[in-house]
């Protein structure tokens, strides 16, 4: 296919500013979906996708218009999700920056625009649901031409949902956006033949057809039955099909130079065949030198943001955990896991996340596709120690942390929160942020009404509850999105819950020295609610830096040994009394207090 009439681009915007919407208009007007099979967000192939109303995977498909092929990637909104945004951005040369004129800008529409400008992308900007009474379209047009320095009639004004002026955007992006550019990898190739040179940017699991890796073409060819390989794995196949996405897999001849498309691979290996890997020709019949081609630049490793454990309700389904885990790892190069063994909760796994709501996903997709339930722990972040002698670690699990003697100091990550909202909730926003540690870095107008904060806080601030907390405090009308920020020193402890003497590792945490005893409280508060009462005193303790903070007592159970006893003299009842005590103490000596995995599950929980 010649090139020129090619064109790659992405729909990138804030979440619910309708990039699925206007991506089902896409399918009608270029007629890639047939009316039969058409329904509302049509690109969302996941349930729960459809459920939710967000999207999670990017999804690519190809539409015939004109005379051009063109090839969209639909993006998630979700700040969860911006590792999925910028693998497709590394695949197109263009994007439609989305921007919903009943709400104007949004943190999340900015980090995107910065993550395609990062890519060199030509911006077609444009402004949806102007057909609803609420927009301001004057306003939103003002603001998003001071943003990207251009003239306000150069912003396209459409309606996804009734389909106004997709058209004349579909138009825009044909005339403005430019074709791939033919690759020069100086490739040693006979007959003037091209190497091969594909990025991977996506890759699914086929239980026939192994591991199917999503490919954006860059140079040369590939058809079935070619050898190919993949150049950082160093792993050889055949392509047992080479097809594009219509928007299910459709096989086609063969991709070319530009062309978006997948590769079948046939292994069964989900580690051989990774997500910013470039793939090869491995035939030597072709006359391609393997050393000339030059690899192309892949995707940085995400980084997971949030930690937490996760095990089987069942533990016999502990093999079938790890099994889904690898198959969903493939399609999310962002997850990654390791086993732990927690003791009396079972085995399990300490996975990262890029977020709680990505967390939440996967739990819900392990549920749905491979029928087991889960159970996660708190989430927490990662943190950094320097022991005693200058040797740093890295710490993701709170009962690895070296005691306060062995550690030199301890450091936790921080990051740069950007909030958008109407300037009357600035005082509640302030509030918000000095209760969660940060520091204001600056304020600035968007548009008469309305403001954008940035400010630093610690990550383990933000994870969890700040977003929800934010969207109350503000009524639902502030956005947020946030980018790491290096580390800073923390003074944090460990806090250990002790269940009759004994640690439980499973509950230990990693909290602010100023908030140990609380927690402490609230925590062993808590365990005297679940667990039951033994026939001796069962002592609940929280412990920090050695030191024991907080305690309960669950009383023991009172056994009438003396019940059957009527008449007579009172020695009898005192001699049994005494020898209860006697076993109660014993007890308390050398008993052991069984925590059953199902009181982990109610505590740990979410």
């Amino acid at each position: 296919m010649d090139p020129s009439h090619i064109r790659n681009f992405s729909i990138i915007a804030h979440i619910d500013h309708g990039k699925s919407t206007l991506a089902d208009r896409f399918l009608e007007l270029t007629g890639s979906v047939e009316k039969r099979k058409m329904r509302e967000q049509f690109l969302d192939m996941h349930p729960l996708e459809r459920e939710r109303g967000i999207t999670i995977k990017m999804q690519p498909v190809r539409m015939q218009y004109q005379d051009f092929v063109l090839n969209l990637i639909d993006t998630p909104g979700h700040v969860d999700f911006s590792y999925e945004v910028s693998r497709a951005l590394a695949a197109v040369e263009g994007a439609i920056l989305l921007v919903d004129a009943t709400q104007g800008i949004q943190a999340q529409t900015l980090a995107n625009l910065y993550a395609a400008r990062e890519e060199k992308l030509v911006i077609v900007p444009a402004l949806n649901k102007i057909d609803l009474p609420s927009a301001d379209i004057a306003r939103t047009e003002q603001e998003l031409a001071d943003l990207l320095g251009i003239p306000g009639d150069r912003i396209f004004k459409i309606s996804g949902k009734v389909g106004t002026g997709v058209k004349e955007l579909l138009d825009g992006v044909v005339a403005g956006l430019p074709p791939p550019a033919r690759g020069t990898s100086g490739g040693n190739g006979r007959q003037g033949q091209t190497p091969l040179r594909a990025l991977i940017f996506d890759s699914k699991y086929d239980q026939y057809l192994g591991v199917i890796a999503h490919v954006r073409i860059r140079e040369g060819r590939v058809k079935k039955g070619d050898g190919v390989r993949c150049m950082a794995s160093n792993s050889n196949f055949t392509a047992e099909e080479v097809g594009v996405f219509l928007p299910e897999r459709g096989p086609v001849p063969e991709l070319s130079t530009g062309e978006i498309g997948y590769i079948a691979t046939g292994i069964k290996e989900p580690a051989s065949v990774r997500v910013g890997d470039t793939i090869t020709s491995g035939d030597s019949s072709r006359g391609y030198s393997r050393v000339a081609v030059e690899p192309l630049p892949g995707y940085r490793e995400p980084a997971p943001v949030v930690w937490a454990s996760l095990f089987p309700e069942n533990q016999d389904e502990y093999e079938i955990l790890r099994d889904a885990l690898k198959k969903l790892q493939l399609e999310d190069a962002a997850l990654v896991f390791t086993p732990e063994d927690a003791g009396v909760v079972g085995r399990g796994f300490r996975a990262g996340f890029l977020g709680v709501l990505h967390m939440e996903i996967i739990a819900e997709r392990i549920r749905r596709e491979y029928g087991i339930r889960v159970v996660f722990s708190r989430p927490s972040v990662s943190f950094r120690v320097t022991r005693r002698g200058g040797v740093g670690m890295l710490i993701q699990s709170a009962h690895t942390l070296p005691e306060p003697q062995d550690r030199e100091t301890m450091e936790e990550p921080w990051t740069k929160v950007t909030v958008i909202a109407p300037a009357r909730f600035l005082g509640v926003l302030q509030t918000l942020i000095h209760e969660r540690g940060g520091q204001t870095i600056e304020t600035i107008s968007r548009g008469a009404d309305r403001l954008q904060i940035a400010f630093f806080a610690p990550l383990r601030e933000i994870i969890v509850d700040f977003y929800d907390i934010l969207k109350s405090a503000t009524q639902g009308f502030a956005s947020m999105a946030y980018e790491p920020s290096g580390w800073r020193r923390a003074d944090l402890v460990r806090l250990d819950m002790l269940v009759a003497g004994e640690r439980i590792h499973a509950l230990s945490e990693i909290v602010p020295t100023k908030d140990a005893y609380e927690i402490g409280r609230a925590r062993v508060a808590k365990l005297k609610e679940l667990l039951p009462r033994a026939l001796f005193p069962i002592a609940l303790q929280a412990s920090s830096e050695g030191r024991i903070i907080a305690r309960e007592t669950i009383p023991a159970l009172k056994k009438d040994v003396t019940g059957y006893l009527y008449g007579g003299d009172r020695t009898r009842k005192m001699k049994l009394w005494k020898k209860q005590q006697r076993g109660k103490k014993r007890l308390e000596a050398s008993g052991r207090v069984e925590v059953g995995p199902e009181i982990f599950f109610k505590l740990l929980g979410r």
